[in-house]
Parts: structure tokens; C-alpha cells; sequence
């Protein structure tokens, strides 16, 4: 279209509304979920690396430590003085057939040996741990022989308190007086009733006649 002064008019644009179908919008748009905003906005759980450090023995040994491990339950990365101790004596080798040909409920006493063999046979490279068990029997032989001691010296003061008491009865008995009576002192002197009487109403000659009498006693 040109104008009467001769210059060209720009193009018009026309826009002519549409109309969307709902069926179809409703259908390609997803489904909103009734969940709440701050839970859409969450970033995804991240998974938690466990970092596991070796074993004392596969540190020593300079090894991977795993979850499979056999030496990991009785060596802790802890205590590395004791791995240090059993593998100087025995060998790492030799300790893994150990507790591989025992069953896993005696295991755990297995290394506590084993550890104990290897720090008595450092200690006394000779005899190891038969010296200490040569010295505990020695202590026991000892003790043995006190104890049988104390037994003795028990049954011997025992013994000494008996006689003690039985001397003791003796001596009692033998302080009790003698009661004579009156037809004993009677007895004494049977061709004289008169003078027995009188005898025996006289102190003194009463005591002559408890003398003499005691005497036969003795004798008897």
C-alpha cells in the first residue's frame, strides 16, 4: 500500500487470538501432587561414605583391610603392640592358619595365648613362658609346704590343750577330801567299841586315824 506522498507503509501485523482446548491442555500438563512446597524444594538424601581404618595387623602388614577380614576382630588398629608382639614370634602366616583350623568361639582366646607366649618368649628368649610356669609351680610347692606346717602346729596345739585339760581334771580330783564316815572310823578299831567312839569324838585322834587310813589307801 503506498501513500499519496508516495512512500511505501510498513507492514501490519494482525494477531488473532486462538483458543486452547482445556481437554487437551488438561491432558499434556502432569498432574500436580498435594505435597507441600518445602518438600519439592528438598535436595536428594546424599549417601554417608564410612571410612574404615585398617586393622593393626593389615596396617603392619601394609595390606587392604576389608569387611572379610580375619585378624580385624582380635587386632584393632588400637592397640598395634599386640599384632607387634604375636607376629615377631609366630608369624602372620602361621597366626592366620591358627585361627583359621579353630572354631570362631575360641578364637578370641587363641590370640590372648598367643599374645602372652609371644611377650613371655621376649622376655626370656630360653625358656619363654615355661619359666614363668616354673616359677608359679615353685610358689605353689611352697605355699603347699606352709600350709601343711600351719596343719601341724594346729594338731599339735590341739593335742597339748587336752593334756592340759585331763591334767587339769586329775588335780581336782585329787584335791577333793576324803569323807569317812562314822561306822568306817568304827572299823579302825573293832576290839574297842568304846574307845572307837571316843576316837572318833576325840579331833585329835580322829586326824591320827584319817592319817593312817589315808595311808592304807595309798597302799592299796
Amino acid at each position: 500500500m503506498e501513500s499519496s506522498s508516495g512512500k511505501t507503509a510498513p507492514p501490519t501485523l494482525s494477531i488473532t487470538p486462538t483458543t486452547f482446548n482445556s481437554s487437551l491442555s488438561s491432558s499434556s500438563s502432569p498432574p500436580l501432587s498435594h505435597s507441600s512446597p518445602s518438600t519439592l524444594m528438598l535436595p536428594p538424601p546424599q549417601s554417608q561414605v564410612i571410612v574404615m581404618s585398617p586393622c593393626a595387623a593389615c596396617k603392619i602388614l601394609r595390606r587392604r583391610c576389608d569387611d572379610k577380614c580375619l585378624l580385624a576382630p582380635y587386632f584393632p588398629p588400637s592397640d598395634p603392640l599386640k599384632f607387634t608382639i604375636a607376629h615377631r614370634v609366630f608369624g602372620a602366616s602361621n597366626i592366620i592358619k591358627f585361627l583359621q583350623e579353630l572354631p570362631e568361639s575360641q578364637r578370641a582366646d587363641a590370640v590372648s595365648s598367643m599374645v602372652y607366649e609371644g611377650t613371655a618368649r621376649l622376655r626370656d628368649p630360653v625358656y619363654g613362658c615355661a619359666g614363668a610356669i616354673c616359677h608359679l609351680q615353685r610358689q605353689v610347692s611352697e605355699l603347699q609346704a606352709e600350709l601343711a606346717k600351719a596343719h601341724a602346729e594346729i594338731l599339735t596345739i590341739q593335742v597339748q590343750k587336752e593334756n592340759r585339760l585331763a591334767s587339769i581334771c586329775t588335780d581336782d580330783d585329787q584335791d577333793q577330801p576324803t569323807t569317812i564316815s562314822y561306822g568306817q572310823c568304827a572299823d579302825v578299831n573293832q576290839n574297842d567299841e568304846l574307845y572307837g567312839v571316843a576316837s572318833c569324838m576325840d579331833p585329835s585322834v580322829r586326824a591320827s586315824n584319817l592319817e593312817s587310813l589315808w595311808h592304807d589307801l595309798r597302799e592299796f
